[in-house]
């Protein structure tokens, strides 16, 4: 009887078009869905009622399973909900829920299998689930405008993430909301994969990526996390037009990261830091916000050769931190400046200065550090001697003579304006207010 029903939709389906592929309604039976995946052929259509099925499945052919309104798959609280085995395997529409809860295990809502390819999951509801979906060695992946949502009966040490990723190539992660669990992305040991418009909260990291080599973030939303987004140990990251917005630690952090270019991010209402840069090389950051943190910009470990240029530091309490000795300037290359032929620097919002010419840079250089200021940092217990007379004819004479300071950072063509700085306008339609998902 089945293979009957399998021909007729197959003839069907052949003559308007689809050949190959039959479309297949799956009954409202809990076992009817693993029995469907079971009788199915490579290529067909399962289509589910709004039906409770039971988990876990196994999907070990190319096959699109489609949700319906009110279509919801439950796993047994052990292991992974669906794991998908066979390469071009669509998952759309379905609500997932029911993981395991071992770490060691990667119990997730969705697994996709090393080496499969071209796996799409798309606007599922995946709720309370240990990991969301585990992206786990599988090639040219999908993971696009699903609603994930973690586990509350969890300690933060004990959850998992929203999308973890690991060895994934060609991987695109987008337009997923992402709330509640350990991390919202997490990457390990992956490259050449894109991230963008994705929005995140109530996490310990919004995207936290390690060893992850040629990836691309841009256009994503972290807000009110422990922390906004991490790099570490990885080289040719491209962060672009990203907000952190009410984000605990910091908005931004790179930690042993070469050849990276950040450009036009935005970190507003942090909380100790926006920017934290920590033996990093070679990095450029251009046209960045960075407002109402502790620090604006902390720079030690030894970060070097990286350019500074377009940036706007506004009213943080302390502009810049950077524990070292040699001096560092902070100004753009001239060919990047068009008509004025001067350096382009960044916007400064403590900086005083007059612009005579009018050309948008201030006259005067812009120090942020003296003295006092390394020996606060490297001594904080100095701190309660910052009234004392003494301390204040200190800083009064390296205002005068420049010559005094240690070394730190320099902007010598300081702007007069923050104009352009920040994500750019095509980011604002993705980052205005995040809609809760329902849980159940």
């Amino acid at each position: 009887m089945m293979n009957a029903v399998r021909l007729l939709a197959t003839v069907f389906l052949c003559c308007s078009g689809t050949a190959g592929a039959a479309e297949i309604a799956v009954g409202d039976a809990p076992d009817a869905l693993r029995m469907a995946i079971e009788t199915a052929a490579p290529g067909d259509i399962l289509r589910l009622g709004n039906a409770r099925y039971d988990g876990p499945i196994v999907i070990d052919r190319p096959l699109t399973l489609i949700g319906g309104r009110d279509s919801r798959i439950f796993g047994n609280g052990e292991g992974t909900v669906v794991s998908v085995q066979a390469d071009d395997v669509t998952l759309k529409g379905l609500y997932i829920t029911g993981s395991g809860r071992k770490l060691d295990k990667l119990d997730s809502g969705i697994a996709l299998a090393k080496g499969t390819r071209r796996a799409r999951v798309e606007a599922n509801r995946i709720v309370m689930n240990l990991i969301g979906v585990d992206v786990q060695g599988a090639i040219d992946a999908t993971v696009s405008g699903n609603t994930i949502v973690g586990r509350t009966d969890l300690h933060r040490a004990e959850m998992g993430s929203g999308v973890y990723v690991w060895n994934a190539p060609g991987l695109l992660v987008e337009h997923n909301d992402i709330r509640r669990g350990r991390d919202g992305i997490f990457v390990t040991t992956s490259m050449k994969a894109r991230y963008r418009f994705n929005r995140m909260q109530e996490l310990r990291f919004a995207f936290h990526s390690m060893n992850a080599n040629d990836i691309v973030l841009e256009h994503n939303v972290s807000r009110g996390n422990v922390l906004g987004f991490a790099f570490m140990f990885s080289r040719n990251v491209t962060a672009t037009d990203n907000l952190s917005e009410g984000d605990a630690t910091h908005g931004l952090f790179l930690n042993s990261v070469n050849n990276a270019r950040v450009i036009h991010n935005e970190v507003r209402d942090g909380g100790e830091k926006c920017l934290f840069v920590y033996s990093a090389t070679r990095n450029q950051f251009e046209g960045n916000r960075l407002e109402g943190c502790g620090i604006g910009v902390h720079l030690t470990g030894g970060a070097a050769e990286n350019v500074f240029t377009g940036n706007a530091v506004i009213g943080n309490r302390t502009q810049v931190k950077y524990v070292g000795t040699r001096w560092l300037e902070w100004s753009g290359a001239p060919e990047n400046v068009g008509q004025t032929k001067k350096p382009l620097g960044n916007f400064w919002s403590d900086h005083v200065a007059f612009d005579i010419d009018g050309d948008g840079i201030a006259d005067s250089p812009y120090r942020p550090n003296d003295t006092v200021d390394v020996l606060t940092w490297s001594q904080p217990m100095t701190r309660l001697l910052l009234g004392a007379p003494a301390v204040q004819l200190i800083r009064w004479a390296q205002s005068r003579f420049p010559g005094l300071l240690p070394g730190g950072v320099i902007d010598s063509h300081p702007l007069m304006s923050p104009e352009g700085s920040g994500p750019r306008p095509l980011t604002t339609p993705e980052m205005v207010g995040f809609v809760p998902a329902e849980e159940n």
